[in-house]
This record gives C-alpha cells, sequence and structure tokens, in this order.
C-alpha cells in the first residue's frame, strides 16, 4: 500500500510514469530526480502519511525502498 501511494507522488513531482518506478529504483540515477524533486517528494511523502522524515534520516533515502522502509518504521 506504502508502495503505490509514493509511486504515485513520485511519479506527479518528477511528470513520469508510475509504471518506470519500481522499490529497486534510486530517486537521483534511475528516476532523474535532483535535490529539489527528493525534497518535495519527501514533503509529499510526509503530507500523506502524516509523518515527519528528520533531515538527516532523509538525506540518507536513496531508493523508493528506503522510502517504504522508513514510512514503515515511522507509522509503526
Amino acid at each position: 500500500m506504502e508502495f503505490e501511494k509514493i509511486k504515485k507522488i513520485i511519479a506527479e513531482v518528477l511528470n513520469i510514469d508510475e509504471d518506470d518506478i519500481t522499490p529497486e529504483s534510486t530517486f537521483i540515477d534511475d528516476l532523474g530526480a535532483d535535490s529539489l524533486d527528493i525534497f518535495q517528494i519527501i514533503m509529499g511523502i510526509e503530507e500523506e502519511f502524516d509523518i515527519e522524515i528528520p533531515q538527516d534520516e532523509a538525506e540518507k533515502i536513496s531508493t523508493v525502498k528506503d522510502a517504504v522502509d522508513k514510512i514503515k518504521e515511522s507509522v509503526g
């Protein structure tokens, strides 16, 4: 469920097809995101899941799976 919601957020921010996004996709290398895009994605995730991801934790998120794991960890 988290993955589907994240895919929607990423596709919207990066203006790409949801089918191009896999759990193994890296934001920068595979999806072509820059630091501003990643910031917008993190903000979207925080808003969607009503969580807060600290800056130092957000910097460790490099793949879509990392983001899913962080959400599961934060939601509990």
